[in-house]
């Protein structure tokens, strides 16, 4: 006896139901003539089919149509914590809009990015979505997708050029929020762990601390600010937070505060503080940036600036789907860029300043 299983074909519906299988075809594809099919019609088609347990062929379907309803998600590093929500996102709001992802991780390696680009191409995925980091910079070849009538959208990053649509977060704002936060505290002498130069994010955040700081006529020591270096291993945020709150503890500076660029370089700082007999936040506040899922759970849990990871994934799929369909409605559509408002988390890592006033009460 065979163990196939007899795959059921439109003819198989078209019998059961007691249409033509061009009828049972048009209804089954919801093609453009179902409209005109009368709605018994339609419901005793779809009645048949989900009681034979019919399938339609994805090859088949994509042959007739050229569309594999298919989106490939380009990750630069899976492991980093900041993905999670925003793979939950984009996820999510595949399933809503009926595509299904492929998720490719290119494992910090430009040569693994190239690779896997062709390969997206190459299953034809209808749109393609990147969740960037810094390695990112000088890679331009989603520019060259718009030629392939292939919609783009990068989460992170900004490509130069009209082609493809980002999505980020204010890191301008954010950078203030946590600034002010401290300050707010009582918190004159801050320490700074600033982003890498290559990252997109740095600058910016770097230029709302500097503002507040200005607006409120607060001095920032230069001796208290440093600068993780321009590494590509997942952890290493959290080792430079490590390294560089180290350093500063070894130049005597006194400092209250410190205010690290994301929150793997904050939790590397809590270590050096913990290792040094510094209890967090009583002798030194410490505030992060992202909110990734392990900052309500570290002990203290940390205060930081949020990024609506999950919403920036969303909404990346909200770009290209509509994308997609502009291409199939042969209309025109323009790339567009956000800025997504980030949001203070008050958690316990941070605390007035002994001696100083907290003035967020």
């Amino acid at each position: 006896m065979s163990g196939k299983v007899k795959m059921v074909t439109m003819r198989d519906v078209a019998q059961a139901s007691g249409f033509s299988p061009a009828t049972v075809s048009i209804v089954l594809n919801n093609a453009p003539l179902a409209r005109y099919i009368a709605p018994a019609t339609k419901k005793r088609i779809e009645d048949a089919a989900k009681k034979l347990g019919y399938r339609p062929n994805a090859m088949a379907r994509f042959l007739r149509s050229r569309r594999s309803q298919t989106v490939g998600v380009m990750i630069f590093d899976i492991t980093d914590p900041f993905c999670t929500p925003v793979l939950r996102g984009i996820e999510n709001a595949l399933y809503q809009s009926s595509y299904v992802p492929i998720f490719a991780d290119a494992h910090n390696q430009r040569t693994r990015f190239e690779r896997y680009l062709e390969m997206l191409l190459e299953h034809h995925v209808e749109a393609l979505i990147v969740v960037a980091n810094w390695l990112f910079v000088d890679i331009q070849l989603l520019a060259d997708l718009s030629k392939r009538n292939i919609t783009a959208a990068t989460i992170g990053w900004e490509v130069p050029g009209d082609s493809v649509s980002s999505v980020m977060v204010d890191n301008e704002a954010g950078g203030r929020l946590a600034l002010e936060h401290l300050h707010h505290l009582g918190h004159r002498k801050i320490a700074v762990i600033r982003g890498p130069k290559m990252l997109i994010d740095s600058g910016p955040r770097w230029k709302g601390i500097q503002k507040f700081a200005n607006s409120v006529g607060l001095e920032m020591d230069p001796s208290l600010v440093v600068q993780l270096p321009d590494e590509l291993e997942a952890n290493s945020g959290f080792d430079g937070g490590y390294r560089f709150t180290e350093e500063l503890l070894e130049r005597k500076k006194k400092f209250t505060a410190v205010l690290a660029f994301d929150d793997l370089t904050a939790f590397g700082a809590i270590r050096a503080l913990t290792k040094a007999g510094i209890k967090v936040p009583e002798q030194c506040s410490v505030v992060g940036f992202d909110d990734v899922p392990l900052s309500a759970l570290s002990a203290p849990s940390l205060t930081t600036v949020r990024q609506p990871l999950e919403a920036m994934g969303n909404l990346a799929v909200n770009l290209v789907v509509e994308g997609i369909k502009a291409g199939l409605e042969k209309r025109d559509w323009s790339i567009s860029r956000h800025k997504m408002t980030p949001e203070l988390v008050i958690r316990d890592s941070t605390k007035a300043v002994e001696g100083g006033k907290d003035l967020t009460k």
